[in-house]
């Protein structure tokens, strides 16, 4: 029988090559995708990602979408709370793993083991310590599209904040950096890729500093029409 299968989703590029490398597993079903929202903006937490466009990718994932709101700032214990009822909703729909694009920080790894043992689904890391600099190279030649969403000023410089991340970006990354952001360096939005039926079109806006950190907003873009292009 397939593994009924979550995954934990960002809406940055490793969720995205998770979702890839799910897709291409005959032993895994996909049954949807789990996102905690920041509940007053109506953003993907951390990523900032506006839910309309969250809500884009999971139509071209052709997914279920999950979201799970949460306050902002948001204390473990309410995060954990917020996910605990998640886990109560999906009783008895037969799902039995919970994906995550996870690269190689072993305490967080350890932390979503930990939070998963009592609710009875097995966690699955597909990019579990795979080389990041081979990954970021394999993103790019299977056709990944990923623009920068927020960056921490004190690790990459705000200009990296709103670039494609493409070969440019890499050559351009300070040292020491991973080319992945696997350490909160940066975080990104997936528009495009072979794990999506279609495109994302989407347009850059402003730039903001917030909490330590820059966001780049992006935009759905919308045709003469009024409906997205």
């Amino acid at each position: 029988m397939p593994k009924k299968t979550l995954l934990s989703w960002s809406s940055g590029k490793d969720s995205a090559w998770t979702l890839y490398q799910l897709q291409q597993d005959d032993d895994i079903e996909l049954v949807g995708l789990v996102t905690t929202v920041n509940e007053t903006h109506q953003r993907v937490a951390m990523h900032a990602v506006r839910v309309e466009l969250l809500k884009q990718q999971a139509q071209a994932a052709g997914l279920p979408l999950h979201t799970i709101n949460i306050p902002h700032p948001c204390t473990n214990e309410i995060y954990n709370q917020a996910m605990n009822n998640f886990f109560d909703s999906i009783k008895g729909k037969g799902i039995t793993h919970m994906a995550f694009g996870d690269l190689y920080l072993e305490d967080i790894r350890q932390y979503r083991i930990d939070n998963l043992k009592p609710t009875g689904l097995e966690p699955l890391f597909p990019l579990w310590l795979k080389a990041t600099k081979q990954l970021a190279q394999a993103m790019l030649a299977g056709g990944l599209k990923t623009r920068i969403t927020c960056v921490d000023p004190k690790q990459i410089p705000m200009s990296f904040c709103g670039r494609e991340f493409d070969q440019q970006f890499l050559d351009d990354l300070p040292e020491g950096v991973d080319p992945c952001g696997e350490n909160g360096e940066f975080h990104s939005f997936a528009y495009a890729g072979p794990m999506f039926k279609h495109e994302i079109k989407i347009t850059s806006g402003e730039v903001v500093e917030r909490d330590g950190f820059v966001f780049a907003d992006l935009i759905l873009e919308v045709s003469p029409e009024g409906t997205s292009a």
